[in-house]
């Protein structure tokens, strides 16, 4: 069961809606969680005032900006190594990182007849371009490796796979036909406005769980509105929203 942040350090009046002055918080946002991030900060900008001004990048990548400086306030990754990583170097502030989130990946095709059984089209081989994301630096990418090696295909169906650096430029080789088929986040799937396709929705007994957290980064800690945006981001509204595009939260 996913905990419930303990937000120590955010003042009382960051669960008030009405605010006094509006501030902007700067939030870097993994690739599978662009669209939900988008209505949540369509909400929280009704609900408190502030705006989120949101970039969007493979975890690894984002973290690196974060490293090298970059002016970001809160990061919304989709592991909980980084956010971990950033608390221990200094980068986070202590006690405020929760997951918001926990990520299924699925199989899918854009073709609705393109396969019936995941495992056995994957076994099969007949495709010549699987998409998935990049191990290195997209937490959906490393889920893929693990599903793969779980069913004997990793090493086997390696010239076959097309690479994106984030689970966004994997989805995108699928939709536009660039690759027959690919693992991709099931929120990117329920936001695909056209036909749902072909969908293998993984067992998350065979990848690790996709636990997304949330921290407040060290920039951002006498920001009101990063304080606000966590806030609403553990809130039951918000926890809803989270659900409905295709995530756990609990």
């Amino acid at each position: 069961m996913i905990p419930r942040p303990f937000f120590w350090l955010f003042p009382l009046l960051a669960l008030i809606p009405a605010v006094t002055q509006a501030e902007l918080v700067r939030v870097a946002v993994a690739a599978n969680f662009t669209d939900a991030s988008r209505q949540l900060a369509e909400r929280f900008q009704q609900d408190t005032g502030h705006q989120a001004i949101i970039s969007y990048g493979s975890t690894g990548k984002l973290y690196a900006q974060i490293l090298n400086g970059a002016p970001f306030d809160v990061f919304l990754a989709a592991d909980e190594a980084r956010p971990s990583l950033l608390e221990q170097q200094g980068q986070a502030v202590s006690g405020s990182r929760f997951t918001y989130a926990r990520g299924k990946l699925v199989l899918w095709s854009r073709d609705a007849n393109h396969f019936d059984n995941g495992p056995d089209y994957l076994a099969g081989g007949q495709f010549q371009r699987l998409a998935v994301a990049n191990p290195r630096t997209a937490p959906y990418g490393l889920a893929a490796q693990q599903v793969l090696e779980g069913l004997d295909l990793w090493q086997p169906l390696q010239a076959r796979l097309v690479r994106g650096e984030s689970i966004a430029q994997t989805f995108q080789f699928v939709a536009t036909g660039n690759a027959e088929t690919g693992f991709v986040a099931l929120a990117q799937v329920q936001a695909w406005p056209q036909s749902p396709g072909s969908l293998w929705d993984i067992p998350q007994s065979l990848y690790d769980p996709i636990n997304q957290q949330a921290v407040l980064l060290s920039r951002g800690q006498d920001n009101p509105a990063a304080q606000a945006w966590l806030t609403f981001l553990a809130s039951d509204a918000a926890r809803a929203m989270i659900q409905q595009a295709g995530y756990d939260t609990d």
